[in-house]
């Protein structure tokens, strides 16, 4: 595929866009989003551990060999975050640095098992995190709401616990209901008694699936964990029967290219199944993920699309509106952000697009 070499002249004027462009956040993991010198002071007021101290260290901490490499420093990190005046400083930054990219609405995961497991107590950590969601609001204008979910390695159990603690806390801005972590051997079959009881309280469905595994996952997720939208997913493109249904039913998955480069969910970008879902009529959400693990936030993700895909301005827009639309916000907030994504499309071309392969010239290479 051609890219813009360095330098050149943007003919899309994407950079632009993404500056007007009201963006969200559906796919954000609250710790991976924790920048290095977060990170290194937190090591420096804890006892020595394998997490760096200084800045540049942990950029280096943060070159992941594989997926399992990635949760082990994820797994380390977590251990740093003691108390709810931690989670409420990690709110707070993500808040600032979400409304720096004209990101209008988040949803924000967080595993509250491991949490409690490092020392903030049940009822702190509900309270940090409704503080830091009103703080977030009142400096920035972002609403952030709030997905929980369950690691894959801490089972069954694992997943029904989490459920009890949402239940009984369910912090403001509280609306789904996930599971992340670890996929090999932790099949999202053994999960459906937690999800059915999420379910049956109001909660949405926002399971991993099909990440580092097969597409067999992602029909899992659907069928029996009643996904409403799956995280990741790219491994629904081995399976055209599986491309179409997500199609058909509108089920959208939360894609993070650059993410699944550096866990080795995908050996390069030039390899990503994302043009082939795009192309097939799967809603496709772009996320983060861990972005500040990764190296990445949401503009580079949508700068991918154009410069490695060849995505113009008004397929762009596509994303941004599929986003929106999947998103478990109010429906004045929606409104409000597709009022100015329509206005976009009239100042940077094209109504919405339903031909999404992608344009003349931009073969993949």
């Amino acid at each position: 595929m051609h890219t813009l070499p360095p330098g050149a002249e943007d003919p899309s004027g994407v950079d632009a866009l993404l500056s007007a462009l009201p963006k969200v956040e559906l796919h954000l993991h609250l710790l991976g989003a924790a920048p290095p010198a977060t990170v290194a002071a937190l090591a420096r007021r804890s006892p020595p551990c394998d997490v760096p101290t200084d800045t540049a260290s942990v950029r280096d901490y943060f070159s992941f060999t594989d997926f399992a490499h990635f949760i082990e420093v994820y797994t380390a990190v977590n251990a740093l975050v003691t108390s709810g005046d931690d989670v409420g400083g990690l709110v707070a930054g993500l808040g600032a640095d979400l409304a720096g990219r004209a990101v209008r609405y988040a949803e924000v995961t967080v595993t509250p098992l491991s949490h409690l497991r490092s020392g903030t107590g049940p009822a702190e950590l509900a309270h940090a995190l409704a503080r830091g969601r009103d703080l977030v609001a009142e400096r920035h204008g972002v609403t952030v709401n709030w997905i929980f979910d369950a690691s894959g390695d801490d089972g069954p159990q694992g997943a029904l616990d989490t459920v009890d603690w949402v239940l009984r806390y369910r912090p403001e801005g509280t609306v789904g209901f996930g599971l992340g972590g670890p996929e090999a051997g932790a099949p999202r079959a053994l999960f459906r008694e937690a999800f059915d009881r999420a379910r049956a309280n109001g909660l949405h469905s926002v399971p991993h699936a099909g990440e580092t595994t097969t597409a067999e996952e992602v029909w899992d997720a659907v069928r029996l964990l009643g996904a409403e939208r799956v995280g990741h997913g790219i491994r629904a493109a081995d399976d055209p029967d599986l491309v179409g249904y997500l199609a058909e039913h509108g089920i959208p998955l939360e894609v993070c290219p650059t993410s699944n480069l550096r866990t080795g969910a995908v050996p390069s970008l030039a390899l990503h199944p994302l043009p082939e879902l795009l192309e097939a009529g799967v809603p496709v959400v772009l996320g983060s993920d861990d972005p500040a693990m990764f190296d990445t936030d949401l503009d580079r993700e949508y700068r991918l699309c154009r410069e490695l895909w060849g995505l113009p301005a008004p397929r762009i827009l596509d994303l941004a509106e599929t986003g929106v639309r999947a998103a478990f916000c109010g429906e004045s907030l929606r409104k409000a952000m597709l009022d100015d994504i329509a206005r976009l499309r009239g100042e940077f071309g094209g109504a919405g697009v339903s031909d999404l392969s992608p344009p003349p010239g931009a073969e993949r290479s």
